[in-house]
């Protein structure tokens, strides 16, 4: 059997740019590599007549974060909540969370502030532009 091996988190948005400024900019990611697919062979392997894609591909410290903006445009899949199923999140890992939440421009929504789990975890979610949960776990 072939062994799997991560390769990248994809998250589907609907303005690319406005959602690459906020990983860019608000989450310290720097500047992701950019690129366009529009090919039959990309529509066929997505299973969307005609789709073409526009990529930013984030470089984590070696986890891929895929930003991928289509048309056309499907409807919106993005759950209120953490605990609802098909919901999904980021998780980027930090050295201290609260260092990093209180760096946070004010205009971002958080779920709280820093909190401390049972097991000893420091977590906190955010919400990118587009609501999707980013959550920050200090290691």
């Amino acid at each position: 059997m072939t062994r799997l091996v991560a390769h990248h988190f994809g998250v589907t948005v609907a303005d690319l740019d406005r959602v690459v400024e906020f990983y860019r900019d608000a989450l310290g990611l720097g500047t992701p590599d950019r690129f366009d697919v529009s090919d039959e062979a990309f529509a066929d392997a997505v299973d969307v007549d005609g789709a073409t894609g526009r990529f930013a591909h984030f470089d984590a410290d070696g986890a891929r974060i895929e930003l991928i903006e289509y048309d056309p445009e499907g409807d919106d899949a993005t759950g209120d909540a953490v605990n609802q199923p098909g919901a999904k999140h980021l998780g980027l890992a930090v050295d201290d969370v609260d260092a990093f939440y209180a760096d946070l421009d004010p205009s971002v929504t958080t779920l709280s502030e820093p909190r401390t789990t049972e097991t000893g975890s420091r977590i906190c979610f955010l919400r990118d532009p587009e609501g999707n949960l980013v959550e920050l776990l200090e290691v």
